[in-house]
């Protein structure tokens, strides 16, 4: 088992929606051999989505709404990789997704550099040490100075950074890059479905001059020799501590760059970690199994409308059909047709190892945060809810699909696409979102999955943030006075519904046996 654990790579895709993601995703896909053709590829002018986007609001918007999971073999290894959504209005779920990888792919566009939405997830990369590796795109479009690019990741992401290969030029006169890591040149031809080939080059020789010219070769010997005064030496155990990211450099959508990238990835990548629980740290090699569910999708499948929820592997080894202890229910559950992911294409699977990603099928039994073991209370943390900032009380507008619209909710609340609260006052039922998109996202899954019609209304409210005291008389005097902004979650828990900061504030001040939290973790 010890040999099974330790060629598993498990990763998540981490980057800004314009830094090029999904073209990475389907080239190392590609590798993989799990599929012919890469992603955007324009074929007989026909647009291909990515195999990741499943969703059909994906596809119409070209956004990913929701994480992807997707597994192959490559040389020796067993991959599984997490596509995350690169828009902010998701980055809920980018954070949970965080929370069952070992390590993380960041994806930087060369003209642009770091932005928001990158930096955020650097942070939460930090707080769990998780070990990074950049890779920086579309190097066959104009972009700032590499040398200026490494600065700016070290400022920005606030990390070490080491390059392990290294573009000739760029934008059109992009001759490709030299792999520091392998000592090897590739030559770029700009094609979206051919791998290039590499040529072994010692980059003192004459050839070097030859392939690249005199000029660019005299440049990229100066470079190489800046980078090695400069940068100290790769040390495998700074990256896998989270202190240096390894660098690369290339082209997702041409095919560039992407397979150094992987090969040196398979390499120094982490096996499964250990993996904290509020009981104990729990090791990978330990031979009882354990995982947690870190996701839940609805209708992957919409001929069916299944729920799948997303197991990781914590421990030990993951057998079909065998009885697993439910911690939260307290009872056993067998697994007949456990799965693993391509996208939305699924195989039914026999067992599974720690580090590995399966799909469960889900009839409303999880919910995110769940543990499963082989009969030990096990409790495992860090999948927290964040306080929504958008509010609108959803309506039903179509009377005759009200059961249509009540599934619908119950099964896309579940999938922690946003919060739902019921309004005290008034029994209202309010959605709570990070992001605005998040509303556009529920009301064309509601219609197209769920055949069900919704209608929003205005909602003017600061933040929710979830009470509880240890003093029950001063609870009940709060509830009282706020009667009108209390709210309860899916759990039954008390919210409060602030309306502005300053009321908040106020509240906090004169209710000084209350705590508020900003997160549903508590």
């Amino acid at each position: 088992m010890n040999e099974e654990i330790q060629r598993r790579r498990t990763f998540a895709i981490i980057a800004h929606p314009d830094a090029g993601k999904t073209s990475l995703t389907e080239k190392l896909l590609l590798f993989g051999g799990q599929i012919q053709v890469a992603g955007a590829v324009k074929s007989n002018k026909i647009k291909k989505t990515a195999t990741s986007d499943w969703m059909e609001i994906e596809k119409q918007r070209g956004i990913s709404v929701t994480t992807s999971v997707m597994e192959f073999d490559y040389r020796d290894y067993k991959i599984n990789i997490l596509d995350t959504p690169g828009h902010q209005d998701f980055a809920e779920d980018t954070y949970r997704t965080l929370t069952a990888v070992d390590s993380v792919i960041i994806v930087v566009d060369g003209a642009k550099g770091v932005e928001t939405q990158t930096r955020k997830l650097m942070e939460v990369c930090r707080m769990r040490n998780t070990p990074v590796i950049i890779f920086v795109n579309k190097m066959d479009r104009e972009g700032k100075d590499p040398f200026d690019l490494l600065d700016e990741l070290e400022e920005e992401l606030m990390i070490q950074v080491r390059p392990l290969s290294w573009p000739i030029e760029q934008g059109a006169r992009f001759k490709g890059v030299y792999n520091i890591y392998e000592k090897k040149l590739d030559l770029y031809q700009p094609s979206k479905q051919v791998v290039t080939e590499k040529v072994e080059v010692d980059i003192h020789s004459e050839e070097l001059d030859k392939q690249i010219g005199k000029p660019l070769a005299d440049k990229l010997r100066g470079d190489l020799e800046l980078i090695e005064g400069v940068y100290p030496e790769l040390d495998i155990d700074a990256y896998l501590a989270g202190d240096t990211a390894p660098v690369f450099f290339g082209s997702a959508l041409n095919n560039f760059g992407v397979q150094e990238l992987l090969n040196c990835f398979v390499e120094i990548a982490p096996s499964p970690r250990p993996v904290k629980s509020e009981e104990r740290e729990v090791d990978p090699e330990e031979p009882k199994f354990s995982g947690f569910i870190f996701k839940i999708t609805a209708n992957i499948d919409p001929n069916h409308r299944s729920c799948v929820a997303f197991c990781k592997v914590c421990s030990g080894k993951f057998v079909r059909n065998a009885p697993y202890y439910h911690v939260r229910h307290g009872k056993t559950m067998r697994f007949s047709s456990p799965t693993q992911f391509m996208a939305q294409r699924k195989t039914t699977i026999d067992e599974a190892y720690a580090g590995d990603i399966i799909g469960l099928p889900d009839n409303g039994t999880f919910k995110i945060g769940d543990t499963l073991t082989e009969g030990e209370q096990l409790h495992f943390r860090g999948l927290p809810s964040f306080s929504p900032e958008m509010f609108k009380y959803i309506e039903n507008a179509d009377p005759m699909k009200q059961k249509q619209l009540a599934k619908g909710i119950d099964q896309l609340m579940d999938e922690g696409v946003a919060q739902l609260f019921v309004n005290q006052f008034n029994g209202r039922k309010i959605i709570g979102t990070v992001g605005q998109l998040q509303f556009e996202v529920i009301q064309y899954r509601l219609l197209n999955e769920y055949n069900a019609s919704c209608r929003w209304e205005p909602l003017s409210l600061y933040k929710a943030c979830w009470i509880e005291s240890e003093d029950p008389e001063e609870l009940e005097a709060f509830k009282k006075r706020k009667y009108q902004y209390m709210a309860k979650d899916r759990e039954g828990r008390d919210v409060f519904l602030a309306d502005s900061n300053y009321v908040l504030q106020m509240a906090q001040m004169d209710f000084k046996k209350i705590k508020f939290h900003f997160t549903s973790e508590f």
